[in-house]
């Protein structure tokens, strides 16, 4: 069975760093694009930042500058660097696994993934 994990999430203060990591596995990811979205409470699901195949990426208004997603086809897992961590990050964060795409920009569209993990918690407070 396809399987999408995300591990990593946890309380930090404003200012702060984590690392999130995604662990995809049950097939193969081959052309895929991964992306990570996060839902806060009381707000709408918000795209975050996406990776495609061979590494080109894309981020959202409110992370760019600060957050870094990268991966390894290798591991098949995507990782994303979190820095400079603002309350306003305080949400669950997903993530997703395309189908495999020949488009080399990842989309910044949830409803354009298909696989997508359980989610993990980040709280960024003092």
């Amino acid at each position: 069975q396809v399987q999408v994990v995300e591990s990593g999430g946890g309380l930090v203060q404003p200012g702060g760093s984590l690392r999130l990591s995604c662990a995809a596995s049950g097939r193969s990811f081959r052309d895929t694009h991964m992306a990570w979205f996060r839902q806060a409470p009381g707000k709408e699901h918000e795209f975050v930042a996406a990776i495609g195949w061979s590494g080109p990426t894309r981020y959202g208004n409110s992370v760019a500058g600060r957050f870094t997603v990268s991966r390894n086809n290798t591991l098949n897992t995507m990782w994303l660097q979190m820095d400079n961590l603002k309350p306003e990050d305080t949400a669950v964060y997903y993530c997703a696994v395309s189908r495999a795409i020949s488009l080399i920009y990842p989309s910044t569209r949830g409803d354009e993934y298909y696989y997508w993990g359980q989610g993990t918690k980040v709280s960024v407070s003092s």
